[in-house]
């Protein structure tokens, strides 16, 4: 492949992040590459299209928009009035006056970026802590003896992230032995007194071995006046195994409780927190930029290109014109290469929004259904048919739906999401899986929780709308849910 082609396909399979910071590399090695900041540049012509929304066999050609209007900013008036201020600038200012008073930004409205209030600055500027830094900090506030804030250190560090404890008390100890040798004379009960103290850390239920004892814990630690807590403890004590399961007329039979108590303590249980560890050190946020825009515009879907994911390019006049044909000096071979390169980039940039604009365009024809009635209306599609359709090879394809994602009304999902597989219907059709998935969601979502619907239900029930799948699929799709099998799904109403 050549240098130009490879350049192509890099960019063809980057992501809207990693574009970004290839853009902003090449605008810093390229002394020829620059941001264009021309007004007239800026309001030209965006690449957009329109999908016919009619069903019928032979979709309406795709219509480009006109350009849009030049529009002009504010900024024309604001420079005008910084002229008039350095033209009529006083040379001296009375004693009591202020600074303020004379700059033309005084009586100016400030602009909305400064006014508005900051309401994200803790996120944004406090560390995030780990929940073993939480721990090491609430462990230099006890009065511990030296080798049992060493104990407490190692049970902090075999703790993840959720708060469970990923070594047994055995295996701590041994560990401990192995490390300090017979420097130190330490007993496995002074191990188990120090992991005691620790689970009384905050948040409640940490350094515990399972999810039994980390509720356990959590019960413990409540007020004795508690209603329901003895209960609780006795059920998860003597039942979580059955209560894990979700049998709860074998519960009901041991434990003499009626309906309605049980209902009770059940909600007392699921009050507590499985994963305590979770509620210190949180996920941080990860936004994602869409690559490409879907809205309605009348009786036709519009498609058009995010203007923001990447700035507008061009090549540095100034430069371009001190190079010179017959000299071969270096300063002249220098710019003449990045002037190629520039050239190369741009080339391969604006190649890839064509592709990425087409085969959107034509997923975005072929999915009119989800765009207007939901998931369920998906449609089976897969790379060939896309890849026939815009004259690609569907490798090409599969680099431009990955990692791209589009901005619809009902969300943003990864192009990648509208290609799914295809089950046959009785009528002779066919149904997309993900169509099936959203079916399995809505059934489950709707049935009687006393009652829940087996895979063999759900089968029967997609048969009955004719659609043939086969049990071990529906489980398949239904685990793909995170939907759990129907006995963990029976509850009590």
């Amino acid at each position: 492949m050549t240098p130009q082609l490879q350049q192509a396909i890099k960019l063809l399979q980057l992501s809207t992040l990693d574009l970004q910071q290839e853009i902003q590399q090449a605008l810093e090695s390229n002394p020829l590459l620059e941001v264009s900041e021309d007004e007239a540049e800026q309001a030209a012509e965006p690449v957009k299209a329109e999908a016919d929304t009619s069903y019928d066999e032979s979709p309406a050609p795709l219509e480009r928009e006109g350009p849009l209007e030049n529009l002009e900013g504010e900024a024309t008036g604001q420079d005008t009035q910084d002229d008039d201020w350095a033209v009529n600038m006083p040379e001296e200012l009375p004693v009591d006056s202020q600074w303020e008073d004379a700059l033309p930004s005084a009586s100016a409205p400030s602009s909305s970026t400064n006014t508005a209030p900051d309401t994200d600055f803790e996120s944004r500027n406090s560390a995030d802590e780990s929940l073993q830094e939480s721990l090491l900090w609430q462990l230099n506030l006890t009065r511990l003896s030296d080798v049992d804030k060493a104990i407490a250190v190692t049970i902090i560090d075999a703790t993840d992230s959720n708060g469970r404890l990923t070594m047994t008390v055995e295996e701590i100890h041994d560990y401990l032995i192995s490390e300090n040798g017979t420097r130190i004379e330490i007993d496995i009960e002074e191990v188990v007194a120090v992991l005691h103290c620790l689970q009384h850390f905050e948040p409640a239920g940490v350094c515990t071995s399972d999810l039994q004892e980390c509720l356990l814990v959590q019960l413990q630690q409540l007020p004795a006046k508690t209603p329901w807590l003895e209960q609780a403890r006795l059920l998860l004590t003597r039942h979580a195994g059955q209560l894990s399961n979700g049998d709860y007329t074998q519960i009901l039979r041991r434990t003499k409780l009626t309906e309605d108590d049980f209902r009770q303590v059940l909600a007392l249980i699921q009050s507590l927190d499985p994963f305590p560890g979770q509620s210190v050190q949180k996920e941080s946020t990860e936004y994602i930029a869409p690559d490409v825009y879907v809205s309605k515009k009348g009786e036709r879907w519009a498609v058009e290109l995010n203007p923001d994911i990447s700035p507008k390019l061009r090549i540095n006049n100034d430069y371009a014109k001190l190079i010179k044909r017959a000299d071969s000096s270096s300063d002249n071979t220098y710019l003449r290469d990045n002037l190629q390169e520039a050239r190369w980039f741009l080339k391969s940039l604006n190649s890839r929004n064509e592709t990425l604009m087409k085969v959107a365009t034509k997923i975005v024809e072929h999915q009119r259904g989800f765009l207007e009635y939901g998931a369920e209306a998906m449609k089976p599609l897969v790379l060939h048919e896309i890849a026939e359709a815009v004259e690609m090879h569907e490798s090409t394809i599969s680099r431009v739906t990955t990692q791209k994602y589009m901005h619809t009304p009902r969300g943003i999902f990864e192009l990648k999401y509208f290609f799914s597989s295809h089950v046959a219907t009785s009528t002779g059709g066919e149904c997309s899986s993900t169509a099936i998935r959203a079916l399995i969601k809505k059934l489950v979502a709707a049935e009687n929780p006393r009652k829940p619907l087996s895979d063999n239900k759900i089968t029967k029930l997609l048969e009955e709308q004719g659609i043939e799948v086969a049990r071990r699929t529906i489980a398949k799709y239904r685990d793909s849910l995170f939907i759990p099998p129907s006995n963990e799904r029976k509850r009590l109403v």
